[in-house]
């Protein structure tokens, strides 16, 4: 995801809900609701105490609610270490010690991807065709799982679509976040058809070399392969009852991510680092919708305290009004 369709991301989500608060629109009240219910381990399963919604005009995500969930799911993201359980770091921690080990194969894993890519002109084009459908071929099918729930009437398609947009945009803007502060060379830093080395900058290197028009310190993580992973889990959780969803997207993510060490635009631990933000990004996603699907059905209610001022007997007189809408 480029740093341009960013902004126009970031302007869309902004305007949107600028316009939401000059109306008067309850989306803080809905925020909250949602906040304080994130102890719940995840509601995209039963028997947690908020039982799987079945997909029904009832619970089908219109556009207010869109983006009242798309900036619930970024925030929740964003700041997801400093509300992380012990249990959670240790699993952080064991896999940030699985790429640290991984870390060391990284330049042998590339150097036999070039060899046989450079090889066979037949896994040259397979590969540029992967490469290819994780980027904009996967923006125009997800539109064609929308379109098709739409004029089908397929609530649950529809609704898992874009619940899968939803993933997509915020895996995007996790893993940009964590490109800019990690600034790790490409293996294309020198060019497509030599191999460099996979070397940390920092922050201020994005802004530095480009090759064809891209940054080239851009490498960790991978976003091709976030997104790619971000929109699979959603599709392979909200259809794990048919085993045959999940196994296809997930290979389709992952042939994306492997595809991504054969061009020569990531390193092998690129790979495995987007794609674990991309099933947390997706899996996320998921259980805030659930969430949100639970309030709504149930018709809960936000309580306000709001202060007034009133005119009575000659005098202005201030008061507390408690209110639930």
């Amino acid at each position: 995801m480029s740093l341009y369709k960013m902004k126009i991301y970031v302007l869309v989500i902004t305007l949107f809900l600028s316009f939401q608060f000059a109306n008067g629109q309850n989306i803080l009240g809905t925020w909250k609701q949602l906040d304080s219910l994130s102890m719940v381990t995840d509601t995209a399963k039963e028997g947690v105490g908020m039982p799987k919604m079945e997909y029904n005009t009832n619970i089908r995500i219109n556009i207010p609610g869109y983006f009242i969930l798309l900036g619930s799911d970024f925030k929740q993201q964003l700041t997801a270490p400093f509300h992380t359980s012990v249990n959670t770091w240790k699993k952080v921690g064991a896999f940030a010690l699985l790429t640290g080990a991984l870390a060391f194969a990284d330049v042998p894993i590339q150097k036999q991807a070039f060899r046989i890519r450079n090889n066979s002109e037949e896994v040259r084009k397979v590969s540029r065709f992967i490469t290819n459908f994780g980027g904009p071929y996967e923006t125009y099918t997800l539109a064609s799982f929308a379109a098709y729930g739409l004029f089908f009437k397929k609530e649950k398609i529809l609704n898992t679509t874009l619940l899968a947009t939803q993933a997509y945009i915020t895996g995007g803007m996790i893993e940009s976040i964590a490109k800019y502060l990690s600034g790790r060379q490409r293996p294309s830093y020198f060019g497509v058809d030599t191999m460099g080395t996979p070397r940390f900058h920092g922050p201020i290197s994005i802004l530095g070399r480009k090759y064809n028009g891209q940054t080239v310190s851009s490498s960790f993580p991978s976003g091709h392969t976030t997104v790619a992973f971000a929109a699979a889990t959603v599709f392979a959780i909200e259809y794990r009852n048919k085993p045959w969803v999940p196994v296809l997207a997930y290979s389709t993510a992952s042939l994306i991510g492997i595809s991504r060490i054969t061009e020569n635009r990531h390193w092998a631990t690129d790979v495995l680092v987007g794609a674990a933000l991309g099933y947390l990004s997706g899996r996320q996603v998921v259980n805030n919708y659930h969430r949100y699907a639970f309030l709504k059905a149930s018709g809960k209610k936000t309580p306000h305290v709001v202060f007034t001022f009133h005119y009575e007997f000659g005098r202005f007189m201030p008061g507390i009004v408690y209110r639930i809408e």
